[in-house]
């Protein structure tokens, strides 16, 4: 079998009802070595295509899009939410960003204050806010996803070990009231949970449409008190989860002020 026929095989087996499969049962199915698999299983999920999990694999529920794709959606509503998000920063300050398009717009807006200290895991926040006079900019480098433009993998989380900060910032494919922000892998929500334990408050920027989204398998598991920041395009409905957990929501509209 051609490793392409293999591949398209991998994703019928972890599409089905069967739940996750695993890299040995893959390696036994097809006479290959876990190796092999685990090599598929990296250009699958490169591909969007599947979600990692601990030893194996599933099938995500819609295909992770690629920034270049996502920076083109809602810009209005992200510049809003941004301006908004970039209102609770002090001068003096160390935040956190993480990759994104909505973050991107966190940091754009930051771009008026003076000494502020900002790291960062995504190359677009990075971009928006470096060579700025007044910032400190950090990066936390890593390994680099293509697909989301942000460093993830055990150097950034080394990175985050010896520093904290005020605020920290983040981007999401989703975000239910129930089960916090949603990822496409293990590895995103894993960064993600080390990012809030090295900060204060936290913040969650979304526009209208990921509010209640479950598109993939990877969650963050959020902390006690967290704020969720988005447009005035969201529905009662939407909402009414993350009141009655009584999770703090802000509203803003097209010109980046608070209407609920």
């Amino acid at each position: 079998m051609k490793a392409s026929q293999r591949r398209e095989e991998i994703l019928k087996v972890a599409g089905s009802n069967e739940g996750p499969a695993s890299v040995e049962n893959l390696a036994s199915r097809f006479g290959v070595t876990a190796s092999t698999i685990r090599r598929d299983l990296a250009r699958l999920s490169a591909e969007g295509s599947l979600a990692r999990t601990f030893g194996g694999a599933m099938v995500v529920r819609e295909r992770e899009q690629p920034l270049r794709e996502r920076s083109r959606e809602h810009h209005a509503a992200k510049s809003a939410i941004g301006r908004w998000a970039a209102s609770t920063v002090r001068d003096g300050d160390a935040v956190l960003l993480d990759a994104g398009t909505t973050t991107a717009e966190v940091a754009r807006a930051l771009t008026i204050r003076t000494r502020l200290s900002v790291a960062t895991t995504g190359l677009t926040p990075l971009a928006a806010i470096s060579g700025v006079e007044g910032i400190d900019v950090v990066c936390l480098g890593g390994r680099l996803r293509e697909i989301s433009q942000g460093f993830v993998g055990p150097l950034t989380e080394a990175a985050l070990e010896s520093m904290t900060f005020d605020s920290v910032f983040f981007g999401a494919d989703g975000v239910t009231a129930e089960r916090g922000v949603c990822e496409a892998t293990l590895e995103q929500t894993r960064l993600k949970e080390l990012m809030w334990r090295s900060s204060r408050e936290t913040y969650v920027v979304a526009h209208a449409a990921k509010i209640g989204h479950a598109p993939f398998h990877a969650w963050m598991r959020m902390p006690k008190d967290w704020t969720l920041i988005t447009d005035d395009q969201v529905s009662d409905s939407q909402l009414a989860p993350f009141h009655e957990r009584n999770i703090a929501v802000v509203v803003v509209n097209e010109d980046g002020m608070q209407v609920r």
